[in-house]
């Protein structure tokens, strides 16, 4: 599944659109970013409430496929500028973690 197709299905909000057409291939959720920096894997969409530049860093070097940030959280206008400029899509809901990673679990399945 895309990014594109998974922000519909999952009825994200686009933030920042990255590369709409890289793979999602699992999910990681997470808020402490040298934890999420040592365990999330390339073409997971993580989900967070950190929308900072640091999360954004940590996306770059962990090669996910966007981040999405949980519970209507705060993206940062630095972290929107790089995100932009390393091509990382960040998408955004007002559900919990829990419940956003039981759905991409779902789809992923």
């Amino acid at each position: 599944m895309t990014v594109s197709e998974l922000s519909e299905k999952m009825g994200l909000e686009t933030l920042v659109p990255g590369d709409p057409t890289r793979r999602v291939t699992g999910g990681y959720t997470g808020d402490l970013l040298s934890w999420v920096m040592a365990r999330a894997n390339e073409g997971d969409a993580w989900i967070t409430v950190m929308g900072s530049i640091n999360s954004v860093a940590v996306a770059v070097l962990t090669e996910v496929a966007c981040i999405i940030l949980s519970e209507d959280s705060a993206l940062d206008e630095d972290a929107r500028v790089r995100a932009e400029k390393e091509g990382i899509a960040i998408l955004r809901s007002s559900e919990t973690a829990f419940r956003l990673a039981v759905e991409l679990d779902r789809l992923l399945g």
